[in-house]
């Protein structure tokens, strides 16, 4: 899933891969996907698209945008992304692709969900979780600092779990259930801890932790359990993680454990991680 390391280092790889490059052909939806999400009419994306060429990409949180001369192609965080070669075989299955002048390609993917919106500039302003992950402070920007940080409490958020606050209703865009494990164990607080039982040290720790903890996913690659823009896993290391096969804590060698709240797995350390 694309989460804030990832749509940082995707988007530079696209901004060096296709940047200049004309799009020649847009297919949309060729593979029926239940949960592949378009905006509008996938039919009209070539009619969009076609004969633009590619200006930029930037991540917003968890989503990728490229913006071709007026024109905008958004990628949420379920949306797997490849870039090919002219010479490279394309998969057979996708619900988009996107061919430039020089016959290299890029393909978006679905595994279980997302969203592959193409769009003119402006037509998704009225949409709550684009125009938040747009205009949200990043986490890994200078702006955002401890004192910004406390903004984000209130008396609904300081009832929440720690899981629940920093991963839900996008108070922080593209921090989502895979990176927060590590975050949580660097901090040595418990998924289910409740923000309102943090000390002000606590707090500060979260904090502190992930600013370390983002910045060392995006300065590695992205983490080990995603890929990059060719493939490629990421080099970060996950401490908590489906890679974590021998489910041992990276702090104090004792037992992870993992279960299951809030629609997805924790894993969590019971030695370490304050509940």
């Amino acid at each position: 899933m694309l989460e804030i390391p990832e749509a940082i280092v995707v988007s530079r790889q696209l901004r060096e891969t296709v940047t200049g490059k004309r799009i020649k052909k847009v297919i949309a939806a060729a593979s029926p996907h239940k949960f592949a999400w378009f905006f509008g009419e996938p039919s009209e994306y070539d009619a969009l698209l076609r004969g633009r060429t590619v200006e930029n990409a930037v991540p917003y949180g968890g989503r990728i945008e490229i913006s071709a001369e007026g024109a905008v192609l958004n990628f949420g965080d379920g949306v797997i992304l490849r870039y090919y070669e002219a010479d490279e075989m394309l998969p057979e299955k996708h619900q988009l692709l996107v061919t430039f002048d020089d016959d290299s390609a890029l393909v978006g993917t679905v595994a279980m969900y997302g969203g592959l919106w193409a769009f003119p500039v402006g037509g998704m302003d009225d949409n709550f979780y684009y125009t938040a992950a747009k205009e949200t402070i990043p986490p890994l920007s200078d702006k955002f600092d401890y004192e910004h940080f406390l903004t984000l409490f209130d008396e609904k958020s300081a009832k929440m779990s720690a899981k629940a606050f920093l991963a839900t209703e996008q108070r922080i865009p593209g921090l989502g259930n895979g990176v927060l494990q590590d975050i949580l164990l660097n901090a040595k607080i418990h998924p289910k801890k409740k923000m309102n039982t943090c000390s002000d040290a606590q707090r500060r720790g979260i904090f502190d932790s992930m600013k370390r903890t983002l910045a060392a996913m995006t300065e590695c690659g992205g983490r080990d359990t995603e890929r990059d823009l060719f493939g490629n896993f990421g080099g970060y290391k996950t401490k908590l993680s489906k890679n974590n096969s021998a489910l041992l804590c990276h702090n104090c060698a004792g037992a992870v454990k993992k279960e299951a709240y809030m629609g997805g797995s924790i894993y969590f350390c019971e030695k370490c991680q304050e509940k």
